[in-house]
Order: C-alpha cells, then sequence, then structure tokens
C-alpha cells in the first residue's frame, strides 16, 4: 500500500484510509470544481504561512492534481517534522478510482 521515495511515504488515492487529515494544496478554481467532501484547502503558495493549522499530532495526507505539487508540499513538512504522506496520483487518480468528490459550484464535480 505504502511506496517509499527516501523517507517521503506516498499512496495511491485508492488507498487513502478514510477519515484521514487530507490536504489539498490545488488552486481555487481547481478546488471550486471538485475536491474530497472532507479535505482542508491550504493553497501549496499558502503552505509556510498557514502551517499552524495542519495538525502535527497525525499523518497528513497531501494531494494535488497530480501528486507533483503534493510531492513537493510534503516533502516541505515532512522536513519541517510532519508526517506527511503524498497522495501520487492525486485528484486525477481519486476520480478514477471513485472516491466521492463534491465541487463548491453547484456543478457536477470534476478534476479541473
Amino acid at each position: 500500500m505504502f511506496q517509499s521515495d527516501d523517507d517521503h511515504p506516498q499512496v495511491m488515492s485508492a488507498n487513502v484510509p478514510d477519515g484521514v487529515y487530507l490536504l489539498d494544496v490545488r488552486e481555487d478554481d481547481e478546488w471550486a470544481a471538485g475536491h474530497a467532501p472532507a479535505a482542508v484547502h491550504v493553497r501549496l503558495a499558502e503552505l509556510n504561512d498557514r502551517s499552524a493549522e495542519i495538525p502535527r499530532d497525525r499523518d497528513v495526507y497531501v494531494i494535488c492534481r497530480s501528486g507533483a505539487r503534493s510531492a513537493y508540499a510534503t516533502q516541505a513538512l515532512t522536513g519541517a517534522g510532519w508526517k506527511a504522506v503524498n497522495v501520487s496520483d492525486g485528484m486525477t487518480g481519486w476520480a478514477v478510482a471513485g472516491r466521492p468528490m463534491i465541487s463548491d459550484t453547484g456543478a457536477e464535480p470534476f478534476v479541473a
């Protein structure tokens, strides 16, 4: 289930356990189009300024559209002492796996 690249664990979206802290680091328009219902939205550009909002006492699963931005965020969080896991196939994989999604627009959710 878990893969590890150096000290940066990663998991496919189909294997993200229910009830975890899921941090979505995509841009506002991507978030509005479709996101996981329980995800927390902190744009990658705001990660440093909003880091106090991210729990340190549990694993933080980080997701973006494809896994690239979330890998960067995971490395930054891990380097600063968080227990972070990259969702390596991102929201694209989340949608393909049929995981639940909602949108902020009222339209059918999709990955932008």
